[in-house]
């Protein structure tokens, strides 16, 4: 699998999504532990709505409008603030799984996770949680594809209402994933991550486990790209390209493909191939982790054509080699300058 939280809601076949908005049109926004009504002794803001997610409800009460037409620009502001809750906060931690095994997990990730009442995450990602920890948790709350802003604050407005809380994801909650997004929704309302105690507990990501699985083409320097534009414009994107490819870094490619995004694939094939020899070793692991796992080496200048297979897809992480990246053995090896100080 692509390890890290990098499907970014672009895999829908509606040209436009509303995916995981916030805003007032959706109503699917957590309300867990504000205002004055309670629901099973955690106090919950009043609504009508039964769409409105309560602290410790199922997940199928905030699914995300993922598929829905959205505005040119959505109003989304988060539903409420640190001043709606009267319990002292829990704990909040974003939880980084590693490659998707239960043996990838790190020790502190897993004893994280065992210390969690609730955990909150992507459906897929709940589903590769080890049985001990679902069986050790209170309540386990996802979302769909398409969820993130929405099961974000779900996980912090459990946390301000006294939880101690988890949010997953796979690979590392740094690398194109939500820790961020989670300080930037405290810091909206009004809390500080002090308050809640926040920690991110690290995972492996992507570029590191896809990496292994292929032999030791990151041990010099490397960049990552995700080519998703659904938060990044395509031209920076391009840019960052063009600036990368150009140098001697290996380059690690997150989010290639989707059903909305071949152009940006293939543009990306094609500024390669203006920087770099068509015989660049290339690798392409597809679905680590998983059992549909694939690993492949190619040449750069093969690499286009196979975005028309089941090989290239968003769950495949793509490591292009520099122009001392070489195969042998069926791997890939970046040298990493010990030869040129050495004999050996």
């Amino acid at each position: 699998m692509n390890t890290d939280d990098t499907i970014d809601n672009d895999a829908s076949t509606e040209p436009e999504t509303n995916c995981g908005s916030n805003s007032a049109e959706t109503e699917s926004r957590s309300n867990c532990g504000a205002s004055t009504e309670t629901d099973g002794g955690v106090t919950s803001a009043a609504s009508t709505d039964d769409s409105v997610s309560k602290c410790g409800g199922s997940s199928e009460s905030s699914e995300s409008n993922c598929g829905a037409s959205k505005k040119e620009k959505t109003d989304e502001k988060v539903a409420s603030t640190v001043d709606d809750f009267d319990a002292d906060p829990g704990r909040f931690v974003a939880v980084g799984l590693g490659p998707g095994q239960a043996e990838g997990m790190t020790q502190r990730a897993r004893a994280a996770l065992m210390a969690a009442e609730h955990i909150v995450g992507y459906t897929t990602y709940i589903d590769l949680l080890p049985a001990e920890v679902i069986e050790s948790a209170d309540d386990l709350y996802d979302t769909p594809m398409c969820g993130e802003v929405s099961r974000t604050e779900e996980a912090i407005d459990r946390a301000l209402a006294g939880n101690d809380v988890a949010i997953i994801g796979s690979g590392d909650p740094n690398v194109y994933a939500l820790s961020g997004l989670a300080l930037e929704i405290l810091e909206s309302k009004g809390a500080t991550a002090s308050m809640v105690d926040f920690e991110v507990v690290p995972g492996v990501p992507a570029a590191q486990s896809c990496g292994a699985r292929l032999g030791a083409p990151l041990v010099n320097d490397t960049v990552s790209i995700s080519l998703s534009d659904h938060l990044t414009p395509m031209e920076d994107i391009e840019s960052r390209l063009h600036a990368v490819a150009g140098e001697g870094f290996t380059v690690a490619i997150y989010n290639p493909w989707s059903r909305k995004r071949r152009e940006n694939f293939e543009a990306c094939c094609e500024i390669l191939l203006e920087h770099r020899a068509p015989d660049t070793p290339v690798g392409i692991v597809h679905g680590a982790g998983r059992e549909d796992e694939e690993v492949e080496i190619v040449e750069l200048g093969e690499l286009e054509e196979l975005g028309e297979t089941d090989l290239i897809d968003m769950t495949t992480t793509i490591l292009v080699g520099n122009e001392e990246t070489y195969v042998w053995d069926d791997r890939m090896v970046t040298p990493r300058g010990y030869e040129s100080k050495y004999d050996y």
